[in-house]
């Protein structure tokens, strides 16, 4: 076993026997039998010492008259939140005696993981399989540079330790599944949701609903945001309650693609973990049945009155179709029709012949050797401007067919000749590939080469068949896109 392993044993070790002691000294307190589930374990009591030995436990202070049992140490350090008289001591020790389970340490775990723990959450657990990137950093604030590379749950723990030493956090390396999920929401008294596709929202909602646990819900793209509570209450409604079908693929973006504002995810994160705080406190009231609609580029704040639990539910209703038994059986992919990918490219397609299509390295060459070739990059302005090849025709693919003209104009330009007056053109259609004028031997001139390239190489596919469908029937497609020109070709050239 390594040096790494045997410390970490060790530490664990040593804050299962504070938490041992702990809850015997609450079982002589308050008179709870002798054995008891991991979920009424006391978490803040025994501290860890930096040399991995748990302190020991003190006896019951004389100033303690209300059984809070909090200590010294933790009095001081939450005094700022314990003295609001909204709040108060007692709210204080059932936040240190309870478990958040957060899901995903990306931008909204981030900083609902911070604060959770900084608030004294007695116990909290980090799940996440994924390791921290570059491109996470701007919004993901609970790692660092030094964090690339690194598995996400494993960084936001050593943060979440860093700041609060007192608490216990546990980190799970593995995805969230059918088979695991409702043994793992089972262990926490509150679950936060900071995933980002609809395989998982579906899966951590039915798992709630199996294991009676409340869900803080969170969603953030661009600069809009979202924020619910599912499963609480006798009326509380679940996330199938109000999406009993689920969105279509193409209507759930990503950041990866759509983009977000770094601060917009942070904002949503820290409400979550404000809702996650009422939720285990007692205090303020949770937003269970209204939807927090947040509109950050005006500054607007909004509550959506959500109807109540359905009866008809297959997850939470009066005769649910999922249990605790039958959840580990459920396809959530063939459900959804998406993959559970935190943030993740779209899988590269074949949607057009493979002799249609040339790799980058191929489009180097013929660059190079074909001095007249049109270039078209159908990637979204923003992308766009960030970076692009020389003398490339924009053409976004979103709106494709208002660049048809200008498509045509380029490819008569490259190929010399003129196009011919509108009139003439509807006459003419069909009759030659790009415009132009016949030569002198009466045929029409060859069409110059046509290369069209986005991010990956799907969108391009696409604008190749839209190509073909407008009559220019010899565009190619370039595959892997811009990305794989940053791969095979020019590692220089910035990737996003």
């Amino acid at each position: 076993m390594s040096g790494s392993h045997e410390e970490e044993l060790a530490r664990l070790r040593a804050q299962n026997a504070a938490l041992q002691r702990e809850c015997d000294r609450l079982n002589s307190r308050f008179g709870a039998p002798a054995e008891q589930g991991p979920l009424q374990a006391a978490a803040g009591g025994g501290a860890v010492a930096s040399d991995g030995e748990a302190t020991a436990v003190a006896s019951p202070a004389s100033w303690d008259g209300l059984g809070h049992g909090l200590t010294k140490d933790q009095i001081a350090r939450y005094s700022r939140q314990i003295v609001l008289h909204s709040f108060g001591v007692q709210a204080q020790s059932r936040l240190c005696l309870g478990s958040v389970l957060i899901i995903g340490a990306g931008g909204l775990g981030s900083p609902a993981a911070l604060y959770l723990a900084a608030a004294g959450v007695g116990r909290l657990g980090l799940l996440d399989r994924d390791e921290v990137e570059l491109s996470n950093i701007h919004r993901q604030v609970i790692h660092t540079e030094a964090s690339v590379g690194v598995h996400k749950a494993v960084s936001a723990a050593r943060a979440c330790r860093a700041l609060n030493s007192s608490i216990q956090v546990e980190t799970h390396l593995e995805a969230l599944t059918p088979a695991n999920a409702v043994q793992l929401v089972r262990q926490y008294d509150v679950i936060l949701d900071a995933s980002d596709n609809a395989p998982t929202r579906y899966l951590i909602s039915d798992a709630c609903c199996a294991a009676g646990r409340p869900l803080v819900s969170g969603a953030a793209i661009g600069t809009d945001g979202q924020l619910t509570v599912y499963c609480h209450g006798d009326d509380g409604p679940c996330y199938r309650c109000l999406f009993p079908e689920a969105p279509a693929a193409g209507n759930c973006a990503r950041c990866v693609d759509a983009g977000v504002l770094g601060v917009v995810p942070g904002i949503i994160g820290t409400l979550q973990a404000l809702e996650a705080v009422k939720l285990l406190s007692g205090v303020g009231e949770p937003l269970s049945r209204r939807l927090l609609v947040a509109d950050l580029a005006a500054g607007r704040f909004h509550a959506v009155k959500l109807r109540a639990k359905s009866p008809a539910c297959v997850a939470c209703g009066s005769a649910p179709a999922i249990t605790a038994a039958s959840l580990p059986q459920y396809d959530y992919t063939a459900f959804t029709g998406q993959a559970a990918a935190n943030d993740a490219a779209p899988l590269p397609l074949q949607l057009i012949p493979w002799e249609e299509r040339i790799t980058p390295a191929e489009l180097q060459q013929r660059l190079a050797s074909e001095p007249g070739a049109v270039l078209v990059d159908v990637r979204p302005a923003e992308q766009y401007n960030i970076c692009h090849l020389p003398g490339a025709v924009h053409a976004p693919y979103k709106h494709f067919s208002r660049h048809l003209d200008a498509i045509q104009e380029r490819l008569a330009a490259a190929a010399g000749v003129s196009l011919p007056p509108p009139a003439a053109a509807a006459g003419q259609q069909g009759q030659q590939d790009g415009g132009g004028t016949e030569q002198q031997d009466g045929t029409a001139p060859p069409p110059p080469p046509l290369y069209v390239v986005c991010r990956r190489g799907n969108d391009s596919q696409r604008a190749v068949a839209a190509l073909r469908a407008a009559g220019i029937s010899h565009g190619v497609d370039v595959m892997g896109g811009m990305e794989g020109w940053a791969r095979e070709v020019d590692q220089g050239f910035p990737t996003y």
